[in-house]
């Protein structure tokens, strides 16, 4: 069973530790009008700023570190997602987040291993 982190938690729990520190991102978004006239200028109406998107990748899961995962976020459409602070060396806060495009390799027979299992969480 893989250690689990503390500085990443779904609804408190908290998750097995990643290969390698997930990768993130923030985005504004940007309301359906917004969009080039016809002159190729842009215009933006920002509706949110600096929406966060964290980035998780397992190269091995055993079989109950899988249903570990699938089970903190299993029936949710959106939980609490704790995550460090971007620009502090330990400091943590939570969000309101969902968990999206998740993949991974069919389950290695030979090793009993799932491969390259990844998914996202975005923030709400």
């Amino acid at each position: 069973m893989r250690q689990k982190v503390d500085f990443y938690q779904v609804d408190g729990q908290p998750m097995p530790a990643p290969d390698e520190e997930p990768e993130f991102s923030f985005s504004d978004l940007d309301a359906s009008d917004s969009g080039r006239d016809e002159s190729g200028v842009m215009h933006r109406i920002v509706v949110r700023e600096k929406v966060g998107t964290w980035s998780f990748s397992y190269a091995h899961l055993s079989d109950e570190d899988l249903a570990y995962l699938r089970n903190l976020f299993a029936g949710k459409a959106q939980f609490a997602f704790t995550h460090p602070v971007f620009g502090s060396s330990n400091a943590t806060e939570s969000c309101t987040a969902y968990m999206s495009q998740y993949s991974a390799v069919w389950k290695n027979q030979r090793t009993g291993q799932w491969r390259n299992f990844k998914f996202n969480i975005i923030q709400c």
